[in-house]
C-alpha cells in the first residue's frame, strides 16, 4: 500500500501515529491502572461553519426575533413541535418527533467566555476544551480516552475525511477511516512484528502492525454487525452515521465515534443553505435513531450534536455573519428529555451576538461523568456539569 493511500484510510494523531503501538504499551507509558468498563457510546456530530441556532430551534414568540430577521426569519406557521415559545425549523421534522419520543434534550444559549469568531480557532476551543486565550496540544477526548482506556485497542473512531483534534493525545491515537470498502479489502499480511537493524524502518513496521491489529477489529465488527440497514437516507452524513451503527451492532469496542457535516457557514443565500444542510441532518439523525432504537441500543448510545458557534442576531441581507452562542442537541442515552436553559435573550447582546448561558465544557462534564463515571477535572475540565441533563 502506498504511504499516502496508508495515512488517508487510518491516521489520526501526532506524528503520523495510528494509534498506540504494542512496543509503546509494553513500555508501560500509561498513567492509567484501570479500563473503562462500560458499554456506553458516544457519538459526535460537528457541524462545520457555524450552525444559526436561532433559525434551528427558534424563539419565534419573540417579536424581536422578526425584527432582526424580516427575511430569513422562518414564519410562525411553519414552525414544528411549538413549546415555550420556541420550536423547529420545518426540516427538523423528525428531530422533533424524537423530541416528542421523549429522547432529546436541547442546551440553549451554549458557549464561552470571551468568544473567538473564527472558524479555526473556536472549533480548537471546542475540540481542546481549552479557555479562549489557552492553546492546548491535545483534544478533550483523547485526554480522556489516554486516562481511562489503556488496553483498548481502538478507543476511538472517526468517520470522516480528515482527522480531528478532539480525538489527539500524547499517547493513544485514534483512527480516522473515510472509505470503509477499503477497510473491508485490507489485508493484515504478516501476523507477527519483525524488526531490522535500521530504527527508523523498524518505527514504520510498529506503526503499522498497530495499525493493522485496528484494521482487523473494524472488520471484524463489520463482519459482526448486521448486513447495512437500507432504511438510511441517501447522504453523506448518513452514510457515516449507517457504517458507526453496523461497527456498534458488531461490538466494535470504541467508546467514541465522531463524524461530522460541512455547509453551515451562511453569509448569503441562508434560507436555501440552510434548509438543505438540516434536512440532511434530520434524515441522517432519524436514521440512526431508528436504527439503534430497532437494536435496543437506544438506551446505551448517545448522539451528541455541536457547531463551533451560532450565527448573528441580524440577518446582513440573505444571511448571517459568525456568531456566538447556539445550542446544542443529546439525543438517546437515556437523557432526560428536557430544553435546559432560559430562551435566547434578544434584547441583551453582546455586539450583536448571543450572550452565552451554558458553557459548552459543562455539557462535556456531564458527558463524561453520567456515561463513563470520569471525573473531567482528571482532563483539566474544572467546569460542574450541567444538571438536568441525564
Amino acid at each position: 500500500m502506498e504511504r499516502r493511500k496508508f495515512i488517508q484510510l487510518t491516521a489520526t494523531g501526532t506524528g503520523g501515529m495510528l494509534l498506540l503501538p504494542n512496543f509503546l504499551t509494553a513500555q508501560s507509558l500509561w498513567t492509567a491502572e484501570t479500563n473503562l468498563l462500560t458499554d456506553e457510546v458516544v457519538v459526535f456530530i460537528q457541524l462545520n461553519g457555524g450552525n444559526d441556532g436561532l433559525n434551528t430551534f427558534i424563539p419565534f414568540d419573540n417579536p424581536l426575533y422578526y425584527d432582526n430577521r424580516p427575511s430569513i426569519g422562518i414564519g410562525k406557521q411553519q414552525i414544528i413541535n411549538a413549546i415555550n415559545g420556541m420550536g423547529f425549523h420545518p426540516a427538523l421534522k423528525d428531530l422533533a418527533t424524537i423530541s416528542q419520543d421523549g429522547n432529546l434534550s436541547i442546551i440553549q444559549n451554549v458557549g464561552y467566555p470571551e468568544p473567538n469568531r473564527s472558524h479555526f480557532r473556536s472549533i480548537e476551543i471546542w475540540q481542546t476544551a481549552s479557555d479562549s486565550h489557552q492553546y492546548l496540544d491535545n483534544g478533550w477526548l483523547g485526554r480522556f480516552l489516554e486516562i481511562q482506556c489503556k488496553d483498548e485497542t481502538l478507543a476511538a473512531l472517526n468517520v470522516d475525511s480528515i482527522d480531528n483534534l478532539a480525538l489527539k493525545s500524547s499517547l493513544l491515537n485514534s483512527v480516522t477511516v473515510k472509505d470503509f470498502a477499503k477497510i473491508r479489502s485490507y489485508g493484515a499480511g504478516e501476523k507477527e512484528l519483525t524488526l531490522s537493524d535500521n530504527p527508523q524502518l523498524d518505527f514504520v513496521r510498529k506503526l503499522q502492525f498497530a495499525s493493522l491489529e485496528g484494521m482487523e477489529e473494524i472488520q471484524k465488527a463489520l463482519k459482526n454487525g448486521n448486513a447495512l440497514d437500507e432504511t438510511y437516507s441517501n447522504n453523506e452524513l448518513a452514510k457515516n452515521l449507517q457504517w458507526i451503527g453496523k461497527l456498534i451492532k458488531g461490538n466494535l469496542q470504541s467508546k467514541v465515534y465522531y463524524t461530522s457535516l460541512n455547509g453551515f457557514d451562511t453569509h448569503k443565500n441562508q434560507t436555501t443553505l440552510h434548509q438543505k444542510q438540516l434536512t440532511i441532518l434530520n434524515d441522517a439523525v432519524y436514521s440512526f435513531y431508528k436504527d439503534m432504537k430497532k437494536h435496543n441500543l437506544l438506551q446505551r448510545v448517545t448522539m451528541v450534536v455541536l457547531s463551533e458557534f451560532g450565527r448573528r442576531v441580524k440577518e446582513n441581507g440573505t444571511g448571517t455573519d459568525h456568531g456566538t452562542a447556539g445550542p446544542m442537541l443529546v439525543i438517546g442515552g437515556k437523557n432526560k428529555g428536557k430544553i435546559i436553559g432560559n430562551n435566547p435573550n434578544l434584547a441583551t447582546l453582546d455586539k450583536g451576538d448571543l450572550l452565552h448561558e451554558i458553557d459548552f465544557r459543562s455539557v462535556y462534564a456531564a458527558l463524561l461523568q453520567s456515561k463513563f463515571n470520569f471525573e473531567a477535572t482528571q482532563i483539566g475540565i474544572d467546569n460542574a456539569p450541567l444538571k438536568g441533563l441525564f
